[in-house]
């Protein structure tokens, strides 16, 4: 188990400092990274999510529902409850309490997840994963986006209604939509043409993790009494609490393992991108990805241990 639970996590941490390195190195800056990200979003992660799911059957899909119903609890039932709670509790702005929603309860299951639990789980890992992306991108970046865009100095803003139209044409968004929907009809595309689709897709989870390794670099990280309760709230709070949910349904051990390791992924790099494009909490964001990634190797390898 320690050799398979080293497999899966190592090349996170190693990928994340190259990145780290090159940014260093000055070969790469951080507009560069969000370049790389932007090819990952735009091509490289749907074609993964499609592709993947196009390799399932239908039967083996429609016995997901259990998943679905867990991981959705506990990411939108996390980012009200961290919003709430950071907004009222704790007095933030709702700009800030926004961030910390979507650090806490959004995990990098697109880029992260594609590495570990892919090398763990296989290809049934791709739901999960789809299902991620789409409660992150139809809910939480939505919302995000919503409460950062309010009252900008420009006087501009979004409505809900604009942030979710153009959410719904992002293809990370409408490739797994349009996967489901395929599957669901009992439509399948030719073998040569999925693995045509995966030759780019491959590149998913190294290039999104270098290109956070260049932009964590980019600001200065600290660490104070702040980044460590985001930290214990991500990394551990948040995927005991799916656990209890998935006991509480009574699913089973690859349904549980697969949803309490997917919100136990770090923190997704978007939040420092919306942090750094609307100027709030920048470095906050920055060092909650940076020791959310570093020590998921403990407390991810510690889940790992405990469900196997």
């Amino acid at each position: 188990m320690t050799e398979t639970i080293v497999a899966a996590l190592l090349p996170i941490v190693v990928t994340l400092m190259l990145g780290f390195l090159a940014g260093w190195h000055h070969d790469f800056d951080a507009k560069q990274g969000a370049v790389l990200n932007r090819m990952v979003m735009l091509y490289a992660l749907p074609l993964t999510l499609f592709s993947g799911m196009m390799g399932l059957s239908r039967s083996i899909l429609l016995e997901q529902g259990n998943i679905a119903i867990v991981i959705l609890i506990g990411m939108a039932g996390g980012y009200t409850i961290v919003y709430v709670l950071a907004r009222y509790a704790f007095h933030q702005s709702n700009k800030i309490a926004a961030l910390l929603a979507l650090a806490i309860s959004g995990p990098a299951v697109p880029f992260v997840g594609v590495p570990v639990l892919g090398h763990l789980f296989g290809d049934i890992s791709t739901i999960p994963i789809a299902l991620c992306s789409i409660i992150m991108n139809l809910f939480q970046v939505p919302i995000t986006i919503l409460i950062l865009s309010s009252g900008n100095t420009d006087g501009t803003k979004i409505t809900f209604k604009d942030s979710l139209s153009n959410t719904l044409k992002e293809p990370v968004v409408w490739a797994p939509i349009l996967a489901l929907i395929l599957l669901l009809c009992n439509l399948h595309i030719p073998m040569q043409i999925r693995s045509s689709l995966q030759l780019l897709g491959g590149a998913t989870g190294g290039v999104a993790l270098f290109a956070s390794g260049i932009i964590l670099f980019s600001y200065h990280v600290a660490f104070n009494r702040a980044i460590a309760i985001i930290i214990l709230a991500k990394n551990i709070l948040l995927p005991l609490a799916v656990m209890s949910i998935a006991l509480l349904f009574k699913v089973d051990a690859t349904t549980l393992s697969l949803s309490v390791i997917s919100v136990a992924i770090p923190t997704a790099s978007i939040c420092v991108i919306l942090a750094v494009q609307y100027k709030t909490a920048e470095q906050e964001m920055a060092s909650a990805l940076f020791f959310s990634t570093i020590l998921s190797i403990l407390t991810m390898g510690g889940f790992l241990y405990y469900l196997h």
